[in-house]
């Protein structure tokens, strides 16, 4: 079976599992959405379409391996398939402004088994349920006779739907980072961590670049130009280790679980479950990671979903967008 067939199986059992969960929010309106509100660029992503490959290594820890009996955490090598991105569907995204970066991971484990996941460099998520995913998307749309999105629509839609402003207001009051492997990608879901006894631990991860956070000023970044980062990150991966800790923050009784734009109260504990090091990053636009979804909803065993109605949306979009760059012709 080869990559393509492999991830189309994938959506498509996603697409299942999604639409019969919030049958209310259609997967192919959502995507129609993004296009009308961001541009439509035929063949790329709909979400992170400016990015790039990588090779990476992941090594689980003993705490990873006492909370979860997934696989990953048996403290050998695993591979994983990265891929470094710019937030939204425009392929000619600025690397030099305030955006978000996204860091998606597919990591092969044995015996078959897949773990996908899509991480972003802000806490929290652009929405906290589909349909005010949807909303905010419709109010963006560009008015015919304009060309441009109304600003009393999108007022009006921000201030009944607040949260739809708490990651742009983030990621605004953050500096451009100086790279993709230096600045830290969230999870925002709540996960459950299941041990060998069935015992659960939920929480929120983070990954953490190991030499730490790294960002430019603003004449630095204009200095830099709009296409910078994934040069940067080559000579970077050639010239030293690029490595993050895949550290979980552990939720305790009461916490809010069931929303992508609440984070974990910051006094939570965290444990490093594992690091994950950057081996070698794709020469061009293609490579390996051009036909994965990077479904959040693709968990291996020891690793299940919280409650959180936009991470089980998110996996229907992800089919409908692959469906439509595959039959357009996959770029990045």
């Amino acid at each position: 079976m080869n990559a393509h067939t492999f991830s189309l199986l994938l959506a498509a059992a996603a697409v299942g599992v999604a639409t019969s969960a919030w049958a209310q929010v259609d997967p192919t309106k959502l995507v129609d959405a993004q296009e009308a509100a961001g541009g439509k660029f035929e063949g790329y992503r709909r979400s992170g379409a400016k990015g790039v490959c990588a090779m990476a290594e992941f090594v689980g820890s003993p705490q990873g391996r006492a909370l979860s009996s997934a696989s990953a955490f048996n403290g050998k090598p695993v591979p994983v398939v990265a891929r470094f991105s710019i937030g939204g569907g425009n392929p000619k995204a600025p690397d030099n402004a305030r955006s978000q970066r996204n860091l998606a991971l597919q990591f092969n484990l044995p015996k078959g088994e897949v773990w996908q996941m899509g991480n972003i460099s802000a806490p929290v998520f652009g929405a906290a349920t589909p349909e005010q995913f949807l909303g905010r998307l419709e109010s963006l749309m560009p008015d015919p006779e304009t060309k441009k999105p109304n600003p009393d629509k999108v007022k009006a839609f921000a201030e009944a739907n607040p949260e739809v402003l708490l990651q742009g207001k983030y990621l605004a009051s953050q500096p451009v980072p100086a790279s993709y492997g230096a600045v830290n990608y969230w999870g925002v879901h709540a996960f459950a961590f299941v041990d060998a006894k069935g015992k659960k631990q939920f929480g929120k991860w983070i990954f953490e670049p190991v030499g730490g956070t790294q960002s430019l000023t603003d004449d630095e970044a204009k200095a830099k130009g709009p296409d910078f980062l994934i040069d940067e990150l080559r000579q970077r991966v050639a010239a030293s280790t690029v490595a993050f800790d895949f550290n979980l923050q552990l939720a305790e009784a009461g916490d809010k679980l069931d929303s992508a734009v609440t984070p974990l109260p910051e006094d939570r504990k965290k444990v490093t479950l594992g690091r994950l090091t950057i081996k070698s990053v794709s020469p061009d636009a293609t490579g390996p990671c051009l036909a994965i979804t990077y479904n959040p909803m693709v968990l291996p065993k020891g690793v299940e979903a919280g409650p959180d109605p936009m991470l089980i949306a998110r996996a229907a979009p992800y089919g409908v967008s692959l469906g439509r760059r595959l039959t357009e012709g996959a770029k990045q």
